[in-house]
């Protein structure tokens, strides 16, 4: 690629991709510690025993860290839809800011008031009022995940609002269908599940290596029982959540998971699901592919007898779908010119749904009215995303959410026998899995928005025309610097994790002795509680 083929439009989703994804970096560990320090603050007030005291607080520590690092590079992406993206924020801002600023204003908002009595109230509140506040701190966390995914679901299904053309924008017809947008949902809970496998696997791994060490047996030992146990739930979760993104892709989005599958010809149904393959975009086929019979018909359809839609297929719906789109066009070129025209409003109100696809022509030529037969071909082929990537990632997603279930499946085992102690290949395992949630959780959101090109709004809006009017060397240099600045911070909030976690709880927690309540001689003991 050349210089010259970094145009705003790429700039700009380059740039808001690259911070999306270093605040990604923060966020699944946010959502998961918050919960296990829930979780283990829980045993606290139950046991009374002051050795979960240490835990919740030790690993509460690491969790305001991330905290900060998240919020640090959370803010500025809400500011780039009005500098990079201003038409987008013009023509559904009515719809896209409701999510946001409820966000905002409950979820923000309670996290920011609850993480800081959580840090300053130990000494200042009760043992059960301290819980209170611990768990709507993670309830924070899980609820400020909810209503922005609410918003970017409704960029993938965009259900509960329709084109007004004496405003020129997208409005609100049912806001209740927005909240409960069947993607955004099946988005959240797979969100928000491989966020805590994330958590999990964060202690898990923290906690062998401590026990390969030697060091902190107590904490190590029990933390680890916790992660394991609350990881296999977690990552069961995932893999069956995972499962409904899928049906609602097949529902909703049925280019992406024909690109995701690289499935180029509609199969006979059920579809089979491919293991593995090379895709051949100049050839419009699959090599080598390695199949199982009936399973993606089954996760796509929930069925045995609907066809999952191929690639070339699907392209010759959208050459339709353009064509109405024309219609829908023309009508509302007609309304411009006379706000009266009652035949051109009936017109326009039987074809908007397909306007967005008209659009697609305005980056091929101005004039979309005039296209031709080819010019419509090549703007329905540009409705597929990058094939290879999306399959490639797609897989190697879902081969480490199986690898998880293993990893804490053996943990649990482990831990329930009294042999995590002692069994150091595994626990040599645990350690070095520890970047793997993170390499899923970037895929996945890889996935997701990749997938969905060239749209900014699926069928609605393309990405070519929701990006500001400002000259790409703008966005060029501000690029350079976000990239600078978060990869500073990346790298500070991986120097003090490091160090906070070689310093252990003892120290970072400024108790230097342990009384003997603190500390139990054998792992049964541990086991036991």
């Amino acid at each position: 690629m050349t210089l010259a083929a970094f145009d705003v439009v790429t700039l700009s989703r380059l740039q808001f991709g690259l911070t999306a994804m270093y605040h990604f970096l923060f966020v699944p560990l946010t959502l998961g510690l918050a919960v296990l320090i829930a979780i283990m603050e829980t045993v606290y007030v139950m046991t009374g025993r002051e050795i979960w005291r240490r835990i919740t607080r030790f690993w509460g520590i690491l969790f305001g860290i991330n905290f900060a690092m998240g919020v640090a590079t959370g803010v500025t992406m809400e500011f780039q839809f009005g500098m990079n993206w201003a038409y987008y924020s013009h023509y559904v801002g009515d719809i896209f800011g409701a999510p946001l600023a409820i966000e905002g204003l409950m979820a923000f908002f309670l996290e920011a008031t609850f993480v800081g009595l959580f840090f300053f109230g130990w000494e200042r509140l009760s043992k059960v009022q301290h819980l209170v506040v611990t768990w709507l701190l993670a309830i924070g966390t899980n609820l400020s995940a909810l209503w922005i995914l609410i918003a970017n679901g409704w960029m993938q299904n965009p259900v509960g609002a329709v084109f007004n053309p004496d405003t020129m924008r997208m409005e609100v017809s049912d806001f209740w269908a927005l909240i409960f947008n069947p993607v955004a949902q099946a988005k959240f809970v797979h969100t928000v599940s491989a966020g805590y496998v994330t958590g999990s696997v964060f202690v898990l791994a923290i906690s062998a290596f401590y026990l390969l060490r030697g060091r902190h047996r107590d904490l190590a030992l029990r933390s680890a029982t916790v992660a394991a146990s609350f990881g296999l739930a977690s990552a069961l979760s995932v893999v069956v959540l995972g499962d409904e993104s899928g049906y609602t892709a097949g529902e909703n989005q049925k280019m992406k998971l024909a690109a995701i599958e690289a499935m180029w010809k509609t199969e006979p149904a059920p579809a089979s699901f491919t293991l593995f393959g090379l895709p051949d975009a100049d050839a419009r086929t699959t090599h080598y592919e390695v199949k199982v019979p009936w399973m993606l018909g089954l996760i796509a359809t929930r069925s045995i007898s609907k066809e999952v839609p191929g690639i070339e297929d699907l392209v010759k719906d959208v050459e339709i779908r353009i064509r109405f789109g024309l219609m829908a066009y023309e009508a509302l070129e007609a309304i411009k010119k006379d706000r009266t025209d009652a035949g051109a409003r009936a017109k326009l109100e039987a074809t908007s749904s397909e306007l967005g696809y008209a659009l697609l022509l305005k980056k091929i030529r101005p004039d979309v009215l005039n296209a031709t037969d080819a010019e419509i071909t090549q703007a329905a082929w540009s409705t597929v995303p990058p094939v290879s990537p999306l399959f490639w990632s797609f897989r190697v997603m879902v081969g480490l959410g199986f690898f998880f279930i293993g990893l804490f499946a053996t943990a649990f085992f482990l831990a329930s026998t009294q042999r995590l102690e002692t069994s150091r290949r595994f626990l040599t395992i645990a350690l070095i899995s520890l970047p793997t949630p993170w390499i899923a959780a970037e895929l996945g959101w890889y996935v997701a928005e990749v997938g969905r090109q060239p749209w900014v709004i699926e069928g609605v809006m393309p990405t070519f025309l929701a990006v500001s009017n400002i000259a790409a060397g703008n966005v060029l240099a501000t690029l350079i610097g976000f990239v600078l600045f978060y990869s500073a911070l990346a790298a500070v909030d991986l120097v003090l994790m490091i160090k906070s976690i070689k310093m252990g709880p003892d120290r970072l927690l400024g108790q230097s002795g342990r009384t003997p309540r603190d500390f139990d001689p054998a792992p049964t003991a541990v086991a036991a509680e």
